[in-house]
């Protein structure tokens, strides 16, 4: 893959994404103006967690940075990828039926550990019910991602990263119809959630089986191959199990201040809009790229891809924490202050979203610097950096609530997230050439720093002329063209990016599937690009 083509794959996940998190903001206008901070949206929060964040921990965490650069490496030499991605998914499909059917029986138990602070009133109840019906989406979605992945080794990246769109437009359908119908809005909402799951998987599956690779289950078997899956994937596994640890930490201690997790909830969609879109985007597409660079021997022209997706990573990120700390409650108010939802529960998010954003660079600088880990097939030492970062959320969260309350549970989070990736980056020092920052990004990146700032300041004045307590679509979608228009004009004035480099990725290369279509066509790839095939001009095809 060139660089063109790997820009073109970080931009095709992340408009797919950007178009997802849009939506998904759409529906949690909509579930704050239905329920408000209340006890309904509390238990719905929580119940809708569980999955997701086992989720993390079978699929796009633990099991996916392991599947895919021995996939890739099985795809780049045409060596049973097929049979081993069929394998994979059935051993996954296997152990997620039997964790589902532990998991509904032990649900008092996960709402526990999730909410304590909810024992006593009716959300506990209520968690507890819909933890049972939602909880199978954890089973849709993990076989989703490991399609996904894919999907994203052999660089299809397009259906992959639309099919999320399917919860989101289910959610806003169901959340109208059951208004029109008058249907108890939490119950509609939690049905939807495992139908939608079933929705997505068929979306990749169809897309895989189009790509050559039709999954299909058969009887599960121990091959060597998944052994050694297996033996990679626990130290991420129980990485992942360290990170959802410190969001159950802040659940806890958020459980215990009335409407503080749908508070951070939706905080946490707003911060994840720039995560999902660049981190995610990022993560997935470098991890297949460095894998096939490695395979090949390629150290120059895996540096190259590494210091790209940073320096990209870091010029759409900052402006966007910029943002979230100088405007939080413009934002906020523009976004969730209507119906159920008041002018109250509009500044505990912003306060959130403002401690949040200060930690948004490290959460992506972690989407880039993981990947130069798992290419490797290191598991253990992102391992052991997640402990750390464990202790020290713990510390900062329960330390601190006596003081800030709820809050704290962000600023955990925040600083965590710091710990991290200076750990990780610390750790990537005996990697060589491959990760060193070049001339390029030691460049721009003060740069970058220097039009986040000043677009920060350009918003603060824009706030400062509409003064509304109550922000409109209008005056928000307003604040949001100017901070476009002041970043990106002040970047391309300092250099801190050139137009080229987006239109390039836009405009040149062919669609971003460089791989073959079919494992039989994987053997008969083109050699790798000498390492500074980068500087010259790739023809249109």
């Amino acid at each position: 893959m060139t660089p063109i083509r790997l820009i073109r794959g970080f931009l095709t996940v992340g408009l797919w994404t950007l178009a997802s998190r849009v939506l998904g903001f759409a529906r949690d206008i909509m579930i704050a103006a239905t329920l408000g901070a209340g006890p309904v949206a509390e238990a719905f929060f929580v119940a809708f967690t569980l999955p997701n964040m086992f989720r993390r921990f079978f699929a796009e965490g633990a099991f996916n940075m392991a599947f895919v650069p021995l996939f890739a490496k099985r795809l780049e030499a045409g060596d049973g990828a097929r049979d081993f991605a069929r394998d994979a998914f059935t051993g996954l499909g296997t152990v997620l039926i039997v964790f589902t059917v532990l998991a509904e029986l032990a649900m008092p138990w996960l709402v526990f550990a999730m909410a304590a602070g909810f024992v006593g009133d009716e959300r506990f109840d209520l968690a507890v019910a819909y933890g049972r019906i939602g909880f199978s989406y954890i089973i849709f979605i993990s076989l989703a991602a490991l399609l996904a992945g894919v999907l994203n080794s052999t660089g299809r990246f397009a259906a992959a990263a639309a099919a999320p769109l399917a919860l989101n437009v289910m959610i806003v359908g169901a959340l109208i119809l059951a208004e029109r119908q008058g249907w108890p809005a939490g119950d509609v909402l939690i049905w939807t959630v495992p139908i939608a799951g079933i929705a997505q998987l068929i979306v990749v599956w169809v897309a895989a089986a189009r790509a050559g690779f039709p999954l299909i289950p058969r009887r599960p078997r121990l091959t060597p191959e998944l052994r050694q899956l297996a033996i990679l994937a626990a130290p991420a596994a129980l990485a992942g199990g360290v990170v959802q640890v410190n969001l159950v930490v802040g659940r806890q201690v958020a459980s215990f201040y009335d409407g503080a997790i749908a508070y951070l909830s939706l905080a946490d969609r707003l911060y994840q809009l720039p995560l999902g879109v660049v981190g995610i985007a990022i993560g997935v597409v470098l991890l297949p790229e460095l894998s096939r660079r490695l395979t090949a021997g390629d150290t120059a022209g895996g540096a190259h891809a590494f210091n790209r997706a940073a320096e990209m990573a870091l010029a759409l990120t900052v402006p966007a924490a910029v943002a979230f700390v100088a405007v939080p409650e413009a934002l906020a108010s523009g976004l969730y202050q209507r119906g159920e939802f008041v002018a109250a529960d509009a500044r505990a998010t912003a306060a959130a979203l403002a401690i949040y954003a200060v930690g948004l660079p490290s959460f992506v600088l972690q989407k880039v610097l993981q990947p130069l880990y798992f290419a490797r097939e290191d598991t253990k030492t992102p391992f052991r950096f997640a402990l750390v970062s464990l202790v020290v959320n713990a510390a900062v969260a329960v330390g601190l609530a006596p003081s800030i309350g709820f809050l704290s549970a962000a600023l955990a989070t925040t600083v965590a997230g710091w710990v991290m990736a200076a750990c990780l980056y610390a750790g990537t020092r005996r990697m060589g050439e491959a990760v060193h920052f070049d001339a390029r990004f030691r460049r721009r990146l003060p740069r970058i720093l220097v039009a986040a700032a000043l677009m920060g300041g350009v918003l603060l004045g824009v706030e400062w002329l509409i003064r509304d307590p109550v922000w409109s679509a209008g005056d928000l979608g307003l604040l949001v063209l100017v901070g476009l228009v002041s970043y990106f004009g002040l970047g391309f004035v300092i250099g801190a990016f050139r137009p080229s480099d987006f239109r390039a990725a836009v405009q040149r290369g062919n669609r971003s599937t460089a791989s073959p279509a079919t494992p039989a066509d994987a053997a008969a790839r083109a050699a790798p690009e000498t390492p500074h095939s980068h500087d010259r001009t790739e023809p249109r095809r």
